[in-house]
């Protein structure tokens, strides 16, 4: 079947909303997560047919460059019947890639590189393109973007944020249109008519979030019928509006940013969309649920658990909060209504910090994102727990929210007909990503060398001494003229970092979550002579920054980790800000024992080397660094893996009762 056309028969059948029926998964498909060393090898075919269309395409590109800009758009319209009728076979793949690279160069200046290429053929051949950071997946994407887009695919570009889809769809706007496509970008304060044009488009960027959500609305709006002829004739007798409420035009093809960020570590979160309570009915109760939690003692009455941000009652804990509801109303005569309720408050009074899990940002509790920095004003914890936070913080109490439809990532991308991605850190997930989503992951050669220098790890006894390590770091480098990039977990840190500084009488400048709409200003100067930047994870991803000329001669930017992330690619990809393109750069790492990483996922053994060295002012060995990071991360990798499976279980449970998306599935 023509690869171009495929859209047009999926599972469902014919239908004005193409995608793909879930597939079943097999014993088989669970296995795969355990064949990691298998599924780490390298694809030679696929990078061997990239190689042979990057080949091509330089026999092509003389005689494309040659174009004016009337004839390329030409020369793109003709080749749109012979995609849709043909698919993406090599030699028109090739011809579209060098007309979208005589494109970038018209209109941008700039041309991609022949590793781009091959990154470009790997998405195009449904593959996720492992490309080392600094290398140009943004423009990289246009080429199976446009390719797609001609051959009459809806095409959506997903990034992690509204900033970088909206950077990126403008940015890369003028190449498209030189091809005669047009480009979309769905934000999130966008009315649905706008929503729907940006989807109308031939190319949409868009974030995870709101494709999730948009397609869970059109799943509302199509209810339990996606059949085009009963659709289409109650349109024309004037009985059903339903296809003109549409948002998307169906799940044809992704191309996902990012997509170890999406597709993984953000996927243990589902996409809920809810029907309002009452609120003032409710605030009462979280306040006496507070009120009780804080009568409860830790160890006796409940347990906390740090790895999942948990806690449960014990059976002594049980009996004293049945004796406290005596006194309270009816709903506290519910053992389990009560117990539950109880947990939830313990839990948002002892394992939800502010400026750590959450801020408070004109009067209300917004989440902040643990792997990008970000935070996510759409978003609230479920049971209970986000009202118990507002009541904490003194804020207005939102209404508990009752779910209407859900989804996971994991099952979302599954039902595009094509799914590609792109990322520089991929292959740790290699295996999970090809089990759930069927997504090979190719690793692209790079196109320079790379220079990064990795100045080592510095695992101190205490907090404290380690900021006082970073200080002195920082001031080090930039007595040499270099920039400095120091990075946080949480907006708490940076700021507590940030105080050592000004202590100091060290300038220096803080991008976390209070300041994100000044993102773009702060990472453009993050790159300048001397400069300091203390950031969250923010800056580890999408961000390009580029040192000034007499920078890279005096050895580029340096980058600070300051505690590791529950996954090793989030610290490679803030590593990877720096030496970017064949710059030089370098990095290193300072922590402490008392982390919370090591406290949630190595309690035992940090604790074991606190004993030893807890009265040390120096480095501890490099050995328990090591030991400490590898059974850490180790630790909360399982778990959260296990917490993906468990999400993407309970929406399977959950399906036929919600019915969300159609016919229960």
């Amino acid at each position: 079947m023509s690869e171009a056309v495929f859209w047009r028969t999926a599972e469902r059948g014919p239908a004005p909303y193409p995608e793909r029926a879930d597939a079943k998964e097999t014993a088989f498909d669970r296995r795969l997560l355990a064949a990691a060393a298998w599924l780490k090898r390298p694809l030679p075919t696929a990078l061997r047919r990239a190689r042979a269309l990057v080949d091509e395409v330089e026999r092509l590109q003389p005689g494309i460059d040659a174009l004016g800009q009337r004839a390329l758009r030409g020369e793109a319209e003709a080749l749109r019947p012979l995609l849709l009728r043909q698919g993406f076979v090599p030699e028109l793949a090739a011809r579209s890639f060098a007309l979208v690279r005589a494109a970038a160069q018209h209109e941008l200046g700039m041309r991609h590189f022949p590793v781009q290429i091959m990154g470009g053929h790997t998405m195009l051949s449904g593959l996720l393109a492992e490309m080392e950071t600094g290398e140009g997946k943004t423009l990289t994407a246009t080429l199976p973007a446009a390719t797609a887009a001609l051959a009459g695919l809806p095409v959506h570009v997903v990034t992690v944020n509204d900033y970088l889809s909206g950077r990126d769809g403008d940015a890369l706007r003028p190449v498209y249109a030189a091809l005669g496509l047009t480009v979309g970008i769905a934000r999130q304060d966008q009315d649905p008519d706008e929503r729907r044009a940006a989807y109308a488009a031939d190319i949409t960027y868009c974030t995870n979030k709101d494709i999730g959500f948009d397609y869970l609305r059109d799943g509302i709006t199509l209810a339990s019928n996606r059949g085009r002829g009963r659709l289409l004739l109650r349109k024309m007798l004037g009985l059903d509006d339903r296809m003109d409420r549409l948002l998307l035009r169906g799940l044809a093809f992704a191309i996902v940013d990012e997509a170890d960020s999406v597709l993984v570590d953000e996927a243990r979160t589902p996409l809920i969309i809810s029907g309002g309570g009452d609120a003032d009915a409710e605030a009462e109760l979280y306040a006496q649920a507070l009120g009780m939690g804080r009568q409860l003692a830790l160890g006796e009455d409940f347990l906390v658990h740090r790895r999942d941000r948990s806690a449960t009652l014990t059976l002594r804990g049980r009996a004293r909060l049945k004796e406290l509801g005596e006194a309270l109303p009816a709903t506290w005569r519910s053992a389990r209504a009560r117990e539950e309720l109880a947990q939830q408050a313990v839990a948002a009074l002892h394992l939800f910090e502010l400026d750590v899990h959450y801020l408070v940002r004109d009067g209300k509790v917004m989440i902040i994102d643990e792997y990008t920095g970000r935070v996510m004003p759409d978003r609230s914890w479920e049971r209970g727990l986000h009202q118990l936070v507002e009541t904490k913080e003194g804020c207005e109490v939102t209404a508990r929210r009752g779910t209407l439809a859900r989804i996971t990532y994991q099952r979302l991308f599954r039902r595009y007909l094509r799914v590609a991605g792109m990322t520089g850190t991929a292959m740790e997930v290699a295996p999970e990503l090809e089990a759930v989503y069927g997504l090979k992951v190719a690793r692209i050669p790079t196109n320079r060398p790379v220079l990064r220098r990795d100045e080592g790890v510095h695992l101190f006894a205490r907090r404290e001494r380690k900021w006082q390590a970073v200080a002195d770091a920082l001031t080090r480098v930039r007595e040499t003229g270099r920039p400095v990039l120091v990075g946080t977990r949480s907006v708490a840190a940076s700021e507590e970092l940030a105080a050592v500084l000004a202590q100091r009488g060290i300038e220096h400048v803080v991008l976390n979550a209070r300041q994100d709409s000044e993102e773009a200003a702060i990472v453009a100067r993050a790159g300048e002579a001397g400069r300091v930047t203390i950031a969250t994870n923010m800056a580890g991803r999408g961000t390009d920054i580029k040192p000034d000329p007499d920078v890279l001669a005096r050895g580029g930017l340096h980058v600070i980790l300051t505690e590791f992330h529950e996954s090793g690619r989030i610290d490679r990809q803030l590593f990877g800000r720096c030496a970017r393109q064949g710059d030089p750069g370098s990095y290193e790492t300072v922590i402490a024992l008392d982390d919370d990483i090591f406290a949630r996922h190595a309690g035992g053994l940090a604790a074991t080397l606190a004993a030893r060295y807890g009265a040390s002012d120096r480095p501890l060995p490099g050995w328990a660094a090591s030991l400490l990071k590898a059974r850490a991360q180790q630790a909360a990798e399982s778990a959260n893996a296990a917490d993906r499976r468990a999400t993407l279980e309970q929406d399977k449970r959950l399906d036929r009762a919600l019915a969300f998306a159609g016919a229960a599935e």
